[in-house]
């Protein structure tokens, strides 16, 4: 702490020194597709085609489908806001595996079931680079993963279909 005299008041004033870079307490606008909102209770019971009406009227934005490279990335995005689990798309506690991850994503249209299909080729193609011979979520839940590994794997899986243009 060090003390100093405000030049309006020439009262002493008492200042913190500047802590190190914090996490935000609130995710910046510009991240908040990665990492999407569950869709309300209100959301949800309105059916697609009434959606896709309003959203003609100018009354609803739908999500956009984003390629299998960023849709990855979004997957990470997701599980790293929600939390990853074992054994469970979905947890009691709403925590996701990747398949999971990628169900939400679909269901609330952030990515198109071509390219989830394309993503989970992707990621099936990484999975046997690395000597891995199963389904990616059967690998998601062997014991010995760790989080830190899905999310290696899922972002080598992105910057591979990135370089291949999708």
């Amino acid at each position: 702490m060090a003390t100093t005299v405000g030049p309006a008041q020439n009262t002493p004033r008492t200042t913190l020194a500047k802590p190190g870079l914090a996490p935000p307490a609130v995710i910046p606008p510009a991240l908040e597709i990665w990492a999407p909102d569950p869709p309300t209770w209100g959301q949800r019971m309105i059916p697609k085609g009434i959606r896709s009406a309003m959203a003609d009227l100018g009354l609803w934005q739908e999500p956009r489908p984003l390629k299998p490279s960023y849709h990855l990335i979004q997957v990470i995005e997701v599980l790293t806001r929600y939390g990853w689990c074992q054994s469970f798309d979905f947890s009691p506690t709403g925590r996701m595996c990747i398949r999971g991850a990628q169900t939400f994503l679909e269901s609330t249209g952030h990515v198109t079931a071509i390219d989830r299909g394309k993503a989970v080729n992707y990621l099936q193609t990484q999975l046997a680079r690395q000597g891995v011979k199963m389904r990616f979520w059967e690998w998601n839940d062997l014991s010995h993963n760790t989080f830190r590994g899905v999310e290696a794997t899922i972002s080598a899986a992105s910057d591979m279909a990135r370089k291949n243009g999708d």
